[in-house]
């Protein structure tokens, strides 16, 4: 109870200067979102119109999406609906962009899941076993093999799964989505292959990190301690070292966890799943702002809250209440 007490302690001023300092992150990141609008190539009114269009039309057009206006009219019009939730419409589905994301977004998070898992099942072993065996066989083979994953394109990697174990063996669905009211295997067979596809990179990265922190913890002084105690060296490993090592590791999880979604753009274009990366490339191909600057909103709140939840566990592992 006292140790939960001295943790909540360390962790709730930490909590409290995240979150000022998200004031004036989120403020440079609407400014930024909003400046697309004057960045991207192209006049969205005119694409809106189509081919053909007459000037009339057009203005028509600009005057009906409100881009007619004085730039800070519109940036404080932007600024309003966010506030109150409103991302916008989109020109290309004719639909609110926050109802477009929450509808995509069970998709996505399940895809994110099942790869972040993946990486975790694979990377953590990995790591231990190679940061255990430093300078062995074992230490080599992780490391090469990490290295090739992180080398490798998470779509050509996707596109060999598809084509090999989705078409030539038929053993797991080569494209598609099933939710999971339709059974729970049905939704984790379609969700495997894109999965894998997408963690191996963070499987590759933890096991990297880990190998090197926990090489260097079990050099440490209270470790020898330990084993010169009798200690069995598993023992030392699994229930003192690990917690130590696992530090940085943690930092690495959250950063993976905006990779993963950066991921999923490509990643699920690939497989044929309708979740926000293909929301979001359909709208990057088609010019839509308001979809754009949606995403770009959605995707730095989910890797703001994330680090925010890094911060917290850091808080709660560190007895010294550092915190990176």
């Amino acid at each position: 109870m006292g140790t939960a007490s001295a943790a909540t302690a360390r962790v709730l001023p930490l909590v409290g200067r995240r979150l000022l300092l998200l004031i004036p992150l989120m403020g440079i990141v609407t400014l930024a979102t909003f400046s697309l609008v004057f960045l991207i190539p192209g006049d969205p009114a005119h694409r809106i119109a189509g081919e053909g269009a007459s000037p009339e039309q057009i203005a028509a057009v600009r005057a009906n999406l409100g881009l007619d206006r004085p730039a800070y009219e519109q940036f404080f019009s932007f600024v309003g609906g966010l506030l109150q939730g409103d991302l916008g419409t989109s020109y290309t589905f004719s639909t609110p962009v926050l109802d477009m994301i929450l509808t995509r977004m069970p998709v996505t998070v399940s895809l994110t899941a099942v790869a972040m898992v993946f990486a975790l099942l694979i990377g953590i072993p990995a790591g231990v076993l190679a940061g255990r065996r430093a300078g062995r066989w074992q230490d080599r083979v992780v490391t090469v093999s990490s290295t090739v994953g992180l080398a490798t394109p998470n779509f050509v990697l996707g596109l060999l799964l598809a084509l090999v174990i989705g078409i030539n063996l038929a053993w797991l669905p080569a494209t598609g989505y099933a939710p999971m009211s339709e059974g729970l295997w049905t939704w984790l067979r379609h969700l495997l292959l894109p999965g894998i596809a997408l963690g191996v990179v963070a499987a590759a990265e933890i096991a990297r990190q880990l190998r090197a922190s926990l090489s260097d913890v079990l050099r440490q002084d209270y470790v020898r301690t330990a084993v010169a105690k009798g200690m069995l060296p598993r023992t030392v490993v699994w229930k003192h070292a690990l917690k130590n090592a696992l530090m940085p590791v943690i930092t690495v999880i959250g950063i993976q966890v905006g990779y993963l979604l950066g991921g999923t753009a490509v990643v699920e274009t690939v497989f044929g799943i309708k979740g926000l990366g293909d929301f979001a490339v359909q709208s990057v191909l088609a010019g839509d702002l308001p979809a754009i600057q949606g995403m770009v909103v959605f995707a730095v709140a989910i890797t703001v809250l994330a680090s925010l939840v890094v911060d917290i566990t850091y808080g709660y592992l560190n007895p010294r209440g550092e915190a990176h």
